[in-house]
């Protein structure tokens, strides 16, 4: 077993499946969070049944498109359900606006009465809370699941957040907690692949005694280079550890869902 290995068992991820289910819901509201921030309220009656465990979940949204000749298509994009209230038939989703793509000029356009195809989550991977201490880690991709994250955990549990952004305007309140320490890192857009800046500021946050855990969410590149600064430079235990790349610099539609060695 390697030295900073955890026994099979403890903290264990439980890991729940759903029915895969594909939704037709319309936009009850849209609001502007920050200038490159946008979320949208989706409504249906369908999403009484909706389950989403994990607070990095994704749904796949079906933005429509122009196909060949220009019939009707669609093009899948997968998001973070950031909030849902299945009693009131609500699901809330939070856009990063960016490069240009059919999810950002939807959300962009997004108004009232407008309709979006929605499918999943297929399953949800739950991290207990059962941690001394989390660390969330990531870009303005993985702003929603890291809030959500923050919402959810118990109580008086100690959090560090550090999240990349373009600028002070990107910035957003993560909830009344009393043992969140939320640090903010701003850099260009050009540079959200750019481990650097990122793996600096990492450096500068130790980590709790105790045991903790640490999610890590940003572009494949820099997800990997903050978890092998994580695993192998700081010796945190891999099983303690859960990296994503949300997507990839220059593939449209790529991501790495779960890291490994």
């Amino acid at each position: 077993m390697p030295p900073n290995a955890m026994p099979p068992g403890r903290h264990a991820t439980i890991r729940v499946r759903h029915e895969l289910k594909r939704r037709t819901l319309s936009v009850a509201g849209v609001e502007r969070l920050t200038p490159a921030m946008v979320r949208v309220t989706l409504a249906g009656d369908s999403l009484a049944d909706f389950a989403s465990a994990a607070f990095d979940d994704h749904v796949k949204l079906f933005f429509p498109v122009a196909g060949p000749d220009g019939a009707p298509a669609s093009e899948m994009r997968d998001y973070t359900p950031r909030r849902f209230d299945t009693a009131r038939g609500l699901l809330v989703v939070d856009f990063a606006l960016h490069e240009a793509g059919p999810a950002t000029d939807w959300a962009a356009r997004a108004a009232p009465g407008q309709t979006l195809e929605v499918a999943g989550p297929r399953g949800s991977s739950v991290i207990p809370d059962d941690f001394d201490w989390y660390l969330l880690v990531g870009d303005e991709t993985a702003l929603p699941a890291i809030a959500r994250r923050v919402e959810e955990l118990r109580p008086g549990v100690p959090v560090t957040t550090l999240v990349a952004v373009t600028g002070p305007a990107e910035e957003q309140a993560l909830g009344p907690r009393a043992r969140l320490d939320a640090r903010w890192l701003h850099r260009p857009a050009a540079a959200a692949d750019d481990p650097a800046p990122v793996l600096a500021a990492l450096a500068g946050i130790p980590l709790p005694p105790g045991e903790g855990h640490v999610f890590i969410a940003a572009e494949a590149g820099v997800a990997r280079a903050l978890r092998r600064h994580i695993v192998e430079e700081r010796g945190h235990p891999r099983e303690w550890t859960k990296a994503a790349g949300y997507w990839k610099r220059g593939q449209a539609d790529a991501s790495e869902k779960a890291m490994e060695d």
